[in-house]
This record gives structure tokens, C-alpha cells and sequence, in this order.
């Protein structure tokens, strides 16, 4: 989401096997499984109507005489939650000797589904319909494009260890289309691939994306291996992108490897669909990443500046995720009776979200001298949510699974939401690191704490860890009361993010009028206004009211989420009149009229704001230490020449 890693990079080979605490889940009896590596399952996945949003499934599962249960994948990895996309399976037909079986649901557990198998039947025919766009599980297929995710198109049998199941798949794509996949291939014959025989873990972990418009980029290969960029796109124009876009991503293996000093896939593949229809997601893979953007993601400097580290996040979850796990996250079955524990994601993916904005800039995705501005942008932000002045982040992290599938709605300033254990995390996470290079008087950063984390080289595998580990290889790399730290800024209330970071770093916290670059360039790509270090508020350009922070002007004033700022002293609202407003109210005594419209009702506020347009910078501290440009220093120095984007064959 491997081999010996190139020149110059050197391959640490650690031994790290925790011992699950006393806390732990109980053991989970498993049944024998009945797909094994000789006589696996076989799943054939025919989406030759993917342009219609329809995929049909024919399985062929090994099952025993008597009551037989097979299971639709809940808890799938990466997602963190039970959210298997069961309202997009459809139209299901059992079969034992060619004869129909009556099936049913279980009543109380949806993901089941009960039978009884006649005697002389050792195997089943399971077909469904698989709908690939559904409200819950959102939206995998457009007319050029279909995100392949394995775990809509099988069942399995219940109570079975995942890496011991074993499947045999095989993929139809609609006539002249290609696809991607860190899969095995054992042959391929026109718009039909076959696949070797892989654990029910590993099919699931490996997303297979088809689509119209393509193009393969290998960005690294070396010691046997390699690494590529698989594009999916909804337009053909949309895969013209720079060769110095190209350049940078193709730094990104080699920053990855430097970082971690080491690996744990034998091939990756970094696949990404280009639509605005499919939305912006990004989900890891141990050999591969299921990332999505918009239609000029590729194209778009202001696309890659906000959100440039999409593919480093994912990337970067194969040590930090997916080899490196936490003990009570791994499961050895997508329906286990004991389901994820997330309270360790704060580590899985607070510091993943560092690492993946480190490696962007590092790699040259986004300019190293930008650094500071990105980091002001997140650090006031994460200042002025009123939420953490009573929710801990390990509230956050515990309460993942509730967070990520309906923690939405009006007042997430308030509520806190999933994200803020990424952003809060990477915080909290750049603070070690500037802790580490202070106590070793730069000697060490978190580099060195990466390698002994998750450095040395494997095949893919994972080894869990625990909040006690986490802490002693911190003090591995230097002494200090880490397990204090943590235990004030995830397990207790933290009114604010770590505070001595930005000085330590060498910087202080300014604001002005003069606009932060990120901040401008995530308002811009999610179309929105952002007043929300001035006046307290986020909206559309249309002045639909999106969250108001509390105790702010507008909190004062009654601005709230659902309404629609329609004018703005008397004159009809736009992004240039609400900024000219702001400005010229700057130390004056008038209110700035507001006319609102709420459902069919209007009214008029007043908003009593006074000091002007504020955003977030860093300023530079005289005499000290510019650790942020020590931290975004590129490790490998970038290829001499720019290389031609050119198109490579479909790695099997």
C-alpha cells in the first residue's frame, strides 16, 4: 500500500515480534479450511458491463455436507470499519450438482448467509450481481473506469482464518480495456485475465482497476523489483501530465526506501483513477494503493500543491499499516466475532499522514520551501477547533469505525471528526521528531526511528505492535519520557496541539492578511471560502454556510451550518464582496450587514468583526536552527535528466 534496495540506501534488518498484552482479544476458534492451496475457491469476476454500473460474480466454493455458512467480507482492511458495501450485492443464486439451494440471512449478522448442503456435494456455484454505485458504498464505475475491489465480488466460508483460505481468480474486462493489479498473473487471453492462486487476505488486498483510458508508468525499478503508477482516466486528455510531475513521483520509491531503509512488497503498484465522478479517496494496499482524484489531478499544479500527497500516503502505508500493524487491528477473519480495535491509529495513521506530507516534499511532489506555510495552515487550524477543548484524540481514534462511517454533519468543529487524528497526529508526530533531533543535538530525527519501526526487507507479512513498543524503540533512538508525552497529547484532554514544536523548529506563528497558500488552495479545489481564523466561518462560494467555530464573530453574530449568506450590506453576495467587506470593517465600529436565507424564511444578521482578514504563517526565528528544511531535505538526489512519460506494457 521486495527486495534488496538500490545503492546507497542501506537495508537494516530488524527482528520485531511483540507479544500480545494481557489485554488482548481472546483467541478466536477457527474452522479447517476448505479451500486450500490444491483444491482453492474460484472466483470469476465478469464486469463487461462495468460502463452500466453491473459486475457479476461465479464462484465455485469447496464446502461440506450438513449446515454451511458463507460470509460477504465485513471489516475490510484499511477501511477501519465494518462497512463491507453489502447493498451492492444482488440477485443471489446458490447451486450444489447443478440443483438450486434455498439460502437465508441470518437474522441478526447480515454479512451471513445459511444452507445446508445435500450429501455428495463438495462444492458450491454461488453467482450475484455486483452494483457498483450505491449511496452507502459509493461510487466504483463510471462509463470509462471501474475500481476493482475483490471483496464485492466473493463470499467465503464463515469462521476461517484469511491466510489460510485460498483463491484462484479470474477477471473479464469490457473489449479494449486494461487494467492493474500487484496479483500474480498466470495467463491472460484478450479482455480476460487469470490470476495464480492467492490467500483470501491477499486477493482482498489487492485491488485490480479497469477502465478505457490508461497508461502505466514504471517509476522505480531495482533489485528484481519495481514500482508503477498505474493511471485510470475518464478523459484521454486527462493522461497528458508534465514530465516534471512524472520526475516526481518517480522520486518517490527512492525517498520511501531511503526513509524506511527497507521494504516489504515484491512489486507495487500505485493505482489511480482520474474522475470527478469517483470522487477523492485513498485506501492502502500492502503492494498496492486504491487512490482516487479528480478528472485534473494529474494536470493541475493548485491539484497537486493541496493534495500532493495522496500517493506518498498510501505508499508509505505499506511499513506503517500494513507490515507494521497494531496488535488489536489484525484479524484473521473479515467477520471476526471480535472486531478491529482502533485506539493505536494515532500511530497507523497520525504518523502516516506526517510521513506521507514528509515524502511529498521530499520527493518533489511539492516544493521542500513550502513547508512552512503548509505546516502554519495545519497547525492554526487544528488550534481553532473548539472540539478539543473536551474530546481527547483517543477518543477520536477508539471511536474510528462510528467516525469514518457516520460521523458526519452539521458542527464537525465541534463533534471532531476522523480527520483530525491524521492532521492532529502529523502534529504530534513532527514534534517528536524536532524532540529527537534536539536531544541528540541533530545527531538523529525520526529517520532513524522509521528504521527501527519498520526498516529491513521481506516479502509481505505483518507484525504487530503495541503502544508499549511503540515507546521503547522512541527510546531505542533517545531517552525521554515518551510514554508521558502521549499520554498528554492523545489520552488526555489538549486544549491545544503540541506547543513547543514550532519554536523548537526554529519558527514562530504569525497572521496577516496576506493569504497562506494552502489554505488558499484548499478553498480553492473544494470551491469553498474559508474565513475561519477571521470572522469564524466556512462556506461555498455561493455562501452556504458549511461550520461556524464557536465563540467566534460569526458564532456571536448567528450564523449557523444549513444557511445561505444571500447579500452583504444590501448588495448580492459574492467571494469578492464578502473579502472587500472583511477588509474595510477593519478597525471600525459598523457591523457588516447580512442578509440570510434559512429554508423559505430570510432574516438579516449582523456580524461585528473588526480586525480584519487573518491567516497563518511561519516567520523565521533569528539564530536558530531552521529544522523544517533539515526535515523536507530531499535523501537521494533526483535523476540528473528528466525521463519520457512513456507508456509501459501491463506489468503481470
Amino acid at each position: 500500500m521486495k527486495h534488496l534496495i538500490q545503492a546507497g540506501i542501506a537495508a537494516l534488518a530488524v527482528s520485531l515480534a511483540p507479544a500480545l498484552p494481557a489485554h488482548a482479544q481472546p483467541a478466536l476458534h477457527l474452522d479447517p479450511p476448505l479451500a486450500t492451496r490444491s483444491d482453492p475457491m474460484t472466483v470469476v469476476f465478469d464486469a463487461r458491463k462495468a460502463p452500466l454500473g453491473l459486475a457479476y460474480t461465479h464462484m465455485t466454493i469447496p464446502v461440506a455436507p450438513g449446515p454451511f455458512t458463507i460470509d460477504y467480507p465485513q471489516w475490510i482492511p484499511g477501511d477501519h470499519a465494518p462497512d463491507g458495501p453489502l447493498q451492492g450485492m444482488s440477485e443471489l443464486r446458490i447451486k450444489g450438482n447443478g440443483a438450486p439451494l434455498r439460502w437465508q440471512r441470518d437474522q441478526v449478522d447480515m454479512y451471513a448467509f445459511h444452507l445446508d448442503v445435500p450429501q455428495g456435494v463438495r462444492t458450491i456455484d454461488v453467482d450475484f450481481t455486483v452494483i457498483m454505485n450505491t449511496d452507502l458504498g459509493g461510487m466504483m464505475a463510471t462509463r470509462n473506469i471501474m475500481i476493482g475491489n475483490w471483496n464485492r465480488a466473493i463470499l467465503y466460508q464463515r469462521n476461517t482464518d484469511n491466510e489460510q483460505y485460498f483463491v484462484r481468480a479470474s477477471l473479464i474486462m469490457p473489449p479494449g480495456w486494461d487494467y492493474a493489479s500487484a496479483l500474480p498473473v498466470v495467463a491472460r487471453s484478450g479482455d480476460r485475465v487469470d490470476f495464480d492462486t492467492v490467500s483470501l487476505e491477499t486477493l482482498v488486498d489487492s485491488p485490480t482497476d479497469i477502465g478505457r483510458y490508461v497508461k502505466h508508468i514504471t517509476t522505480w525499478t531495482g533489485n528484481g523489483t519495481a514500482t508503477y503508477l498505474d493511471l485510470f482516466a475518464d478523459a484521454p486528455e486527462d493522461l497528458k501530465i508534465d514530465d516534471k510531475v512524472i520526475d516526481a513521483y518517480k522520486n518517490l520509491t527512492p525517498e520511501a526506501l531511503a526513509l524506511y531503509g527497507g521494504r516489504h512488497w515484491n512489486v507495487y503498484h500505485s493505482e489511480l483513477t482520474l474522475s470527478d465522478q469517483l470522487g477523492f479517496e485513498g485506501i492502502e494496499h500492502h503492494q498496492s494503493s486504491d487512490d482516487r482524484a479528480g478528472d485534473s489531478f494529474m494536470t493541475s499544479p493548485a491539484e497537486q500543491l493541496a493534495n500532493g500527497d495522496l500517493l506518498p500516503h498510501e505508499f508509505s502505508h505499506s511499513w506503517n499499516g500494513k507490515y507494521r500493524r497494531p496488535f488489536d487491528l489484525q484479524q484473521p477473519d473479515f467477520n471476526d466475532p471480535y472486531p478491529e480495535r482502533t485506539e493505536l491509529l494515532w500511530q497507523y495513521e497520525g504518523m502516516n499522514q506526517y510521513m506521507g506530507d514528509l515524502l511529498s516534499f521530499r520527493a518533489g511532489i511539492r516544493d521542500p520551501k513550502d513547508y512552512p506555510e503548509f505546516l502554519a495552515a495545519m497547525y492554526a487550524t487544528m488550534s481553532y477547533e473548539p472540539g478539543r477543548k473536551t474530546t481527547p484524540i483517543i477518543d477520536t481514534t477508539t471511536g474510528a469505525p462510528y467516525y469514518y462511517c457516520c460521523g458526519y454533519g452539521d458542527y464537525p468543529s465541534i463533534r471532531r471528526t476522523a480527520n483530525d487524528f491524521y492532521d492532529e497526529g502529523e502534529l504530534m508526530w513532527l514534534d517528536v521528531d524536532t524532540i529527537i533531533r534536539q536531544q541528540t543535538h541533530g545527531a538523529k530525527s525520526l529517520d532513524d526511528y522509521t528504521k527501527v519501526f519498520a526498516g529491513g526487507v521481506s516479502a509481505p507479512k505483518v507484525v504487530t505492535y503495541t503502544r508499549e513498543d511503540l515507546e521503547g524503540y522512541l527510546n531505542q533512538v533517545t531517552p525521554y519520557d515518551w510514554h508521558g508525552f502521549f499520554q498528554k497529547y492523545v489520552y488526555s484532554i489538549a486544549p491545544q496541539p503540541p506547543t513547543d514544536e514550532i519554536a523548537r523548529a526554529g519558527y514562530k506563528l504569525v497572521f496577516d492578511d496576506k493569504p497562506n497558500k494552502f489554505v488558499a488552495g484548499r478553498a480553492a479545489t473544494r470551491h469553498r471560502i474559508d474565513s475561519w481564523f477571521d470572522v469564524g466561518v466556512q462556506m461555498s462560494q455561493k455562501g452556504e454556510v458549511g461550520d461556524v467555530r464557536e465563540d467566534s464573530a460569526a458564532w456571536a453574530a448567528g450564523l449557523a451550518p444549513g444557511m445561505q449568506i444571500v447579500a452583504i450590506d444590501d448588495r448580492a453576495f459574492d467571494s469578492d464582496l464578502w473579502t472587500e467587506a472583511i477588509t474595510n470593517a477593519k478597525g471600525g465600529t459598523d457591523a457588516i450587514h447580512l442578509r440570510i436565507k434559512q429554508g423559505g424564511w430570510y432574516t438579516r444578521l449582523d456580524l461585528a468583526y473588526h480586525d480584519g482578514l487573518k491567516y497563518p504563517h511561519l516567520e523565521r526565528i533569528p539564530g536558530t536552527t531552521d529544522m523544517l528544511s533539515q526535515i523536507m531535505q530531499p535523501r537521494v538526489p533526483p535523476p540528473k535528466k528528466a525521463a519520457p512519460a512513456a507508456a509501459s506494457p501491463v506489468p503481470g
